[in-house]
């Protein structure tokens, strides 16, 4: 099971991509497992050299009942402190955002892989919609038998 942010392709320059766990509850695993997730409008912050996921939205879990978690809190993500410091001065000294890009499960454990992104303008997003469109128009001429 796999969760991508389809979005962050389009609106930003991925330039290096980490690996991070998540620290989370009983019921938001459950809720995960079942495909309840959705990260489009979230993002990664460095507080106090620890990393944090906000506005990533994970449904109640049905069977949860008292338990239950709240749907958009503060997530702490998982790393080294030396990858966080690096990453820390170039958010602040470059320019960088710090996106989700893919939530899924190795060894039975979350992981989310952020990426280290810059932000696209409406010129640059145009550029990619026409490349596609020209890459796939490539694709359906080649099929053609003649």
């Amino acid at each position: 099971m796999e969760i991508h942010n389809r979005k962050a392709k389009h609106d930003y320059f991925i330039e290096e991509e980490y690996e991070c766990g998540i620290v989370l509850t009983g019921t938001e695993i459950k809720s995960i497992r079942n495909g309840a997730c959705n990260f489009n409008d979230s993002y990664v912050i460095v507080r106090n050299r620890e990393l944090f996921i906000l506005n990533m939205y994970i449904g109640e879990y049905k069977e949860g009942n008292i338990f239950n978690h709240n749907e958009t809190r503060t997530r702490k993500l998982l790393m080294h402190k030396k990858e966080i410091i690096k990453l820390y001065d170039k958010i602040r000294l470059e320019g960088y955002t710090l996106i989700p890009l893919k939530l899924y499960f190795k060894n039975n454990k979350a992981k989310i892989l952020v990426g280290l992104c810059k932000g696209k303008k409406n010129y640059d997003k145009r550029e990619a919609i026409k490349e596609r469109d020209i890459k796939r128009t490539l694709e359906k001429a080649s099929k053609i038998k003649y």
